[in-house]
């Protein structure tokens, strides 16, 4: 029987490796990266350096699994992500069975934790529910980018009694009615805290987390909100990608 292994591998510092995913690491036969091109190549380079750090000297093979690109010609966004989907779980299918013999042990390293905002297992499901290839899976927990944020800003990300909510730039406007006063923001790609009565909320931004590269802006969001636009547009230029998340806090007790 195959085994996957579905490892988190935190946010870009090597440190976040649990000493879970670092005993899971060592018994690794391949791993399997999907190439995002040059965008996304600093993420792929600090996987490889992980498996040098942890997989060798233990023989390891890297096997690179060409990432379709989504289909702009698609409207819908959820029929746009699961056309995706299909044509990520046929090139991984392909090349499971081709690259990972029986008896041996592959890996996906996935950025932070694979419960929160990733494919990774939902591919996973998709693969096993076909039946073509018969394989068995084991999930390790990872450092979310929430976590992180929280971690580098000194936060508890709920407060007394309270709830947080977790969501995307592209629902942000429906994650902040009156009775929700915490929320945690991922993939935002158009800055869409712009959206919101600025007075009325505190920002948390971090961008980079974990990396060398690392910036991080917090205060009113009135009073921030112009300068993380500047900085993350000027880090977007100089290294080609970012990958930033945020708390948005309501301010209690004040009039606007």
């Amino acid at each position: 029987m195959r085994t996957l292994l579905a490892i988190g591998i935190g946010t870009g510092d090597p440190e976040h490796l649990t000493l879970q995913a670092v005993k899971a690491l060592g018994r690794v036969d391949v791993v399997f990266g999907f190439d995002k091109g040059e965008e996304k190549a600093a993420q792929q380079r600090l996987r490889r350096s992980l498996c040098e750090r942890f997989v060798a000297p233990r023989p390891y093979r890297w096997v690179d699994i060409p990432d379709a690109p989504r289909d702009a010609s698609i409207a819908d966004y959820a029929a746009r992500v699961d056309a995706w989907h299909e044509q990520r779980l046929l090139q991984c299918e392909e090349s499971i069975a081709r690259e990972l013999a029986d008896g041996e042990t592959g890996a996906i390293l996935v950025w932070g934790d694979p419960s929160l905002y990733d494919s990774t297992l939902r591919l996973l499901d998709r693969l096993d529910a076909r039946g073509r290839i018969r394989f068995e899976y084991e999930v390790i927990a990872g450092i979310s980018s929430p976590q992180a944020l929280a971690a580098r800003h000194k936060l508890t990300l709920n407060r007394v009694g309270g709830a947080v909510q977790i969501t995307t730039g592209r629902r942000l406007a429906r994650a902040t009615p009156t009775e929700v006063d915490d929320v945690v923001v991922m993939l935002d790609g158009e800055c869409a805290f712009q959206q919101l009565p600025a007075a009325e909320f505190e920002i948390y931004w971090s961008a980079y987390l974990g990396s060398e590269h690392e910036v991080s802006i917090s205060g009113r969001l009135d009073a921030c909100k112009a300068e993380i636009e500047r900085v993350r547009a000027a880090k977007r230029a100089e290294h080609g990608w970012i990958m930033d998340v945020y708390l948005l806090r309501r301010i209690l007790g004040e009039s606007p």
